[in-house]
């Protein structure tokens, strides 16, 4: 299973469009699930968060100091954490307060795409075609260059 925790909900149509469209391509690979809690502030969102993140999944926060790897390496991060006998990855995007130190401290990784900060429904939308990607690259197929 792979679950993605965001703060808010898309109002956009277009990114309504490209989220669901890659959650669809991901769920011929993989169950997923997209967990949406409300915007408020980075207390709330803190709490909430540590209500639905599971200490026995493997917790992965979106964070713009984590990590940075190349499309090959996420897919390696996504295999490696399954083939470890996690049975869930978990995503967590932070609201525009971004994520508290201690959701972060309980994550098993810190994870940035870019130094750049995403508007919240696009990053969704990037993540979601990142992990499509893996799925790809995983098992040979074309689309990944």
């Amino acid at each position: 299973m792979i679950k993605i925790i965001c703060i808010g909900k898309i109002k956009e149509d277009y990114l309504t469009n490209l989220i669901n469209d890659y959650e669809n391509r991901i769920s011929k690979y993989h169950k997923i699930e997209i967990i949406e809690l409300k915007d408020s502030n980075i207390e709330e969102e803190k709490k909430e968060i540590l209500k639905v993140i599971n200490p026995k999944d493997y917790n992965i926060c979106m964070d713009i100091k984590g990590k940075k790897v190349d499309s090959i390496e996420f897919s390696k991060i996504i295999d490696n954490t399954f083939t470890s006998g996690y049975g869930c990855i978990t995503f967590i995007i932070g609201g525009s307060f971004g994520i508290s130190e201690e959701v972060k401290n309980n994550c098993n990784m810190k994870l940035s795409f870019s130094d750049m900060t995403f508007p919240h429904g696009i990053f969704r939308g990037l993540l979601l075609e990142q992990i499509y990607r893996s799925f790809k690259i995983l098992n040979n197929e074309s689309y990944h260059k």
